[in-house]
């Protein structure tokens, strides 16, 4: 230890997972103890382990209690630029049922608590991360954004998780380009507050965040966004001209609009917008689309026909035949220059049944796809070998294919489906492997065998 480099010795300790091991370190020589306090980052996690001992009428006067260790562990350090403090995944799944008391010895977002530390590490601090207690943060509303504000006007990534959050004397930060607010209560209606403050967000992940009623994303230097919204709002927007990637997660708002001209990664997941609104043509190379009614989502909402790249799925697969209203020839009408298509088992299902009732007539945009990958839902085994021939020979330029069988398919059934698929396509490249709804897709390659 003592030839290397201090510089690396301060890498060395900034890397560390468990800030827990820095303490330890201290305790092992002068010298660790002396560098120690010039490390960059800090993350420290109560686990599940650290809280029951806590509770433990046995143990619990032995444990530093978590606030302590965390104040403890940050006094003195020197140029700190990342902090990550929060409680470990498995005590995440603490119940109400389980708590007794009002304690808020883990209610990691008190600005009591945070007041006490953050103006000490403020100056040179790029990123800030918390993950709350939910039990104790759900019913204590934090101003937690107003105290970073105040503080730490150099900040480039803020995350926080678990927690309910005001927006009561929130100042700008032009600094920051990423936040993102996980399982969080937000007392900002429209996200007008959020818009206002930090006007230069380039990522912003909003996954469950509550509180909302007719939200509007509007930030011009926005290029990135995952938002996973609950079925309250009534309306959304996004008003982005730079977004490039977005992930939007919705149940049935009552309107969607999108102001989002560069967009060109698309993943939509919803039940069904009433109204659709996009006020630009969208120019996108990528688009998944996850419905339960995707017909439509593609024949009512222009979404392009610059479109590469499509993965379509449905979470119930078709159980009635006037149901079907997608077919395979309607789907390259939509989207005539698509060169890979990627089905799920609900999606697949759906264009199958449209294929028993309509057949296959063949679109020229066929022609250009050139990669597929399909979970199979077989009920008929002779009508799935029919609809797979009729693809391979109307797509002529097919040349990569997966496709994946359902786990429970008898193994004779599988060979025979895998033989017919197989037999006189020698163009094209051949990937099999078996599906399981809650289960890691299982490749041949991967040692699978059917």
């Amino acid at each position: 230890m003592d030839d290397l480099p201090q510089h690396l010795i301060i890498d060395i300790l900034s890397r560390l997972t468990d800030s827990t091991d820095l303490a330890r370190c201290r305790l092992a020589c002068k010298t660790l103890n002396t560098i120690s306090y010039d490390v960059k980052t800090v993350n420290l996690f109560c686990s599940f382990d650290r809280y029951a001992k806590s509770r433990s009428p046995v143990t619990k006067s032995s444990i530093t209690p978590f606030k302590t260790a965390f104040i403890n562990l940050i006094a003195k350090l020197r140029s700190l630029e990342s902090i990550s403090i929060g409680v470990e995944k498995p005590l995440r799944g603490v119940s109400f049922d389980d708590v007794e008391d009002d304690s808020e010895d883990l209610y990691l977002t008190d600005v009591h608590f945070v007041s006490v530390w953050l103006p000490l590490v403020s100056q040179s601090l790029k990123t800030l991360s918390f993950s709350d207690f939910w039990i104790q943060s759900c019913w204590r509303r934090s101003d937690l954004l107003a105290l970073i504000s105040r503080h730490c006007q150099k900040l480039i990534k803020l995350d926080v998780k678990n927690a309910w959050l005001s927006v009561l004397g929130l100042n700008p930060m032009p600094a920051l380009v990423s936040l993102t607010l996980e399982f969080i209560r937000l007392d900002d209606e429209d996200l007008g507050k959020v818009n206002d403050c930090f006007p230069n967000l380039q990522i912003l992940n909003l996954i469950g965040v509550g509180g909302l009623v007719q939200p509007k994303i509007h930030l011009h230097h926005l290029k990135t966004c995952q938002w996973t919204v609950s079925n309250a709002p009534l309306s959304l927007t996004i008003w982005a001209p730079k977004l490039v990637e977005l992930k939007l997660e919705c149940v049935k708002p009552a309107l969607l609009v999108l102001k989002t001209p560069l967009l060109s990664d698309f993943h939509l997941s919803l039940e069904k917008a009433s109204e659709f609104e996009i006020k630009d043509p969208l120019n996108l190379d990528n688009l998944e689309l996850l419905s339960l009614d995707l017909y439509s989502l593609i024949f009512t909402v222009l979404l392009g026909k610059t479109l590469r790249s499509l993965s379509l799925d449905s979470p119930n697969k078709v159980q009635l035949v006037e149901r079907a209203k997608l077919s395979f020839d309607g789907l390259f009408e939509a989207f005539p220059n698509i060169s890979s298509l990627k089905l799920g088992p609900g999606a697949y299902s759906e264009l199958e049944t449209s294929f028993s009732i309509e057949g296959l007539k063949g679109r020229v945009g066929m022609k250009e796809l050139k990669e597929l990958t399909v979970h199979l839902v077989i009920s008929n085994i002779g009508l799935t070998s029919a609809f797979i021939s009729s693809i391979l020979f109307k797509c002529s330029n097919l040349s990569s294919v997966a496709f994946l069988i359902p786990r429970d398919l008898d193994s004779l059934l599988a060979r025979s489906l895998i033989s017919r698929c197989m037999a006189g396509c020698a163009r094209v490249s051949w990937k099999w492997g078996m599906w399981q709804e809650g289960n890691k897709d299982a490749w041949l390659s991967d040692g699978v065998w059917l």
